[in-house]
């Protein structure tokens, strides 16, 4: 069994998505898909493993060294939604990696620490402004009234 992989760009970051197993007959795959990441993309990779059924140690080492390979270009590594059947353990010899609960934390976290987000809302629209809300607002939204957070 190999992975499927998808590459997104965003503003400023990158999404790998897999989908499959990454085990030890993936591990090439999945080099690559990093390699055809790091050509395309600029800033951090949030690695998405929504669709991921599993991984071994194996898999979890080519993470390890993706992190690294990112890291040698001055990017990093994200990790949204890790299989239930294990998590990254750190051999202190890769760069720290966050792991979020899934893409959609992941994405939102990002743009709340780059400042990039923009709310997106009616002039007379009740309630707190929320970092996390006004940007996927703003994704899902064709309104033109932007308004720069206070």
């Amino acid at each position: 069994m190999t992975i499927e992989w998808r590459y997104t760009t965003h503003q400023d970051l990158g999404v790998l998505s897999l989908a499959g197993f990454l085990g030890a007959d993936a591990v090439a795959r999945f080099t690559g898909a990093v390699g055809w990441a790091l050509a395309r993309g600029t800033g951090p990779v949030i690695l998405d493993l929504t669709e991921l059924r599993g991984w071994s140690a194996g898999g979890q080492l080519a993470v390890a060294q993706a992190a690294r390979q990112l890291a040698d270009k001055g990017r990093s590594l994200e990790l949204a939604a890790i299989p239930s059947d294990g998590s990254l353990v750190p051999d202190g010899s890769h760069p720290p990696i966050p792991v979020h609960c899934d893409l959609a934390a992941a994405l939102v976290a990002h743009q709340a620490l780059t400042g990039q987000a923009r709310e997106c809302r009616t002039d007379d629209w009740p309630g707190v402004r929320n970092p996390a809300a006004q940007a996927l607002n703003k994704r899902y939204t064709g309104t033109k009234a932007d308004k720069e957070p206070a």
